[in-house]
Parts: C-alpha cells; structure tokens; sequence
C-alpha cells in the first residue's frame, strides 16, 4: 500500500491565515466552480461555490534546478488533511496524470516521468518504487503539470 501525502496542516492553516505562499505573495482567494479545482490539503474536489485559495507551491525542502513551483488549489476554510492510506478523490477526476519519480535528493529520475491513465497510477507507482533510486513519486496534471501530491513508499 502506498502512502498518499497532502500537504502538511501546518503549512495549509498559515496560508488559509494569510501567510505569503512559495513566491512570497498572499494567496489569491476565488469561488470554486467544483470542477477542476482539488484541495492538495483534504484531497477532494473543492464544492462548487465554496471559497478557495490560488497561489504557489513547491512542494519541496530545497530550492534547486528540479525544485518545480506552481499553482495550487486549497480549501479557503480550514479542512481535515486526507488519511493518506487511500487513492484519494482527487486522483480520480481525470482521464490521466503525469507520475515521475524522484531520488532522496529531490531530484527528478529521468525516464520515469509518463502520462498513466488514472486508474493505473498504483500499478505504475509500484513498478517506479522497484528502482531503489526512487525515493518518492509526485502526481501532477497531464494537462497543466500542476502539482496533485506525494506518493511514499510504503
């Protein structure tokens, strides 16, 4: 079983208070139209008509070359951070996904990086976690290479 990791509570209440988000500008606030607009905090789709938070995310420790950094949907009002031990909603409004794999240094494997089809995801995360080079694996839109979440060994 793989570990679906949102971003973290603490991280998501500082933006949903105000706090600057990766670019070190306030989150834009806007209506959700409840597609197309997943919470990377509770990992579900974001209703339609419920307030939500636009801004920028590097969902990584360090800033380096592969440190990618783009927008991201949150929830406006606070939300419970998904469990983690299941294929989460948000990863299941889509025909497809890009998964590639990253090494402990947060650095993107090359070759492992492939639009998967939404309900293969788990069958390619596994075949990636039989690199031991793989340390992680991050879903992002095929479409927008927008950052989903963090897939970890289990």
């Amino acid at each position: 079983m793989h570990r679906y990791n949102a971003i973290e509570t603490e991280t998501v209440r500082k933006w949903q208070a105000g706090g600057p988000d990766a670019n070190g500008q306030i989150p834009e606030r806007a209506i959700s139209d409840g597609q197309g607009n997943p919470c990377r905090h509770c990992l579900q789709q974001i209703p339609q008509g419920q307030e939500m938070l636009i801004l920028a995310h590097r969902p990584f420790r360090t800033v380096q070359p592969y440190a990618e950094t783009g927008p991201i949907f949150v929830c406006a009002a606070p939300c419970t951070k998904a469990d983690g031990n299941h294929i989460p909603e948000i990863l299941k409004t889509s025909p497809d996904y890009l998964v590639k794999g990253y090494s402990p240094d947060e650095r993107i494997i090359y070759g492992t990086g492939e639009i998967t089809p939404a309900d293969s995801i788990g069958d390619k995360v596994t075949d990636l976690f039989r690199d031991p080079a793989v340390a992680f694996v991050h879903v992002r839109s095929a479409r927008n290479n927008c950052y989903q979440l963090r897939i970890d060994r289990p």
